[in-house]
């Protein structure tokens, strides 16, 4: 299955020009998480506004800071962000979705869709701004505001699987032989649905990176370091003045990145294949 899946991901040239960039991106950020990198960014190491030379490759912002540093940091922000949501509200919404599917028409999926209901009513970006705001001087307020809006479209996507699956045969098999029914779901079920939560854990990572850039754009999101939501904040009056450095190297970076995701969650999903990921 892995090895059928990774020849089918190399033959996408798409998808491995968005791996390619996706781990190019993850590199920055581990070498900035080991202090190899970006290390300076609120140092001023320079005169304000400094166009691009030699010493700042983007030049510096209104207070001397150097851009190239700041930008390799929001790499490792938004990796910092991505990677928390992902795990976090995947987790969370695969248990409640596996649950939901498994009791399907219970009073427990009925719960359970009841507050998918009501999350989803409200205006996401409202919701989570709401969340952010109300939380605001905890760095984990916007994380959480995401974490709690994000489950719910993949506890859908893993009803639906859990459904599917909990009519075939092994799983049958493991019912006539007493196996409980939240063992079954745990051990049997839910790891059967591994292929459609790679490809929706790449949604939700754009989704969170995103999410971090408007909050942040806001003033909701990040409160210390720096991210390029931050940036691209900085930068809406810079630009009045004619200093355009924050806007491209944060703007780039953003787009290269989530270009990368989105092109390699359509490859995923054509590798992974799932009609043939469930036999």
């Amino acid at each position: 299955m892995i090895r059928d899946t990774w020849k089918k991901l190399k033959s996408d040239r798409y998808g491995m020009t968005g791996l390619i960039v996706v781990m190019i991106f993850a590199m920055i950020a581990l070498l900035v998480w080991s202090g190899l990198l970006g290390q300076g960014w609120s140092d001023v190491t320079g005169n304000r506004f400094e166009g691009v030379s030699s010493k700042h490759l983007f030049g510096t912002n209104l207070l001397g800071q150097d851009i190239l540093q700041r930008t390799l940091f929001g790499t490792a922000t938004a990796f910092e962000v991505g990677l928390v949501v992902t795990v976090s509200s995947t987790l969370l919404g695969t248990v409640l979705g596996g649950l939901a599917g498994w009791y399907a028409h219970g009073w427990l999926d009925e719960i359970i869709l009841w507050l998918k209901g009501v999350l989803d009513s409200i205006p996401f970006y409202l919701f989570a701004a709401a969340v952010a705001f109300a939380l605001q001087g905890s760095p984990w307020a916007m994380h959480l505001a995401m974490i709690v809006t994000f489950w719910t479209t993949t506890a859908r996507i893993i009803r639906g699987e859990v459904m599917r699956i909990k009519q075939r045969e092994f799983i049958e098999a493991a019912r006539a032989i007493g196996l409980p029914g939240l063992k079954t779901v745990f051990r049997h079920v839910l790891p059967n649905t591994v292929h459609v939560l790679l490809v929706q854990g790449t949604i939700v990572f754009v989704a969170a990176i995103n999410t971090e850039v408007i909050l942040s754009f806001l003033g909701l999101g990040i409160q210390d370091g720096v991210s390029w939501g931050l940036m691209l904040a900085e930068s809406s009056q810079e630009v009045l003045a004619g200093h355009f450095g924050n806007f491209f190297a944060a703007g780039a970076s953003l787009f290269l990145l989530l270009m990368g995701f989105n092109l390699l969650a359509d490859a995923l999903q054509d590798a992974l294949d799932t009609r043939r990921a469930l036999i």
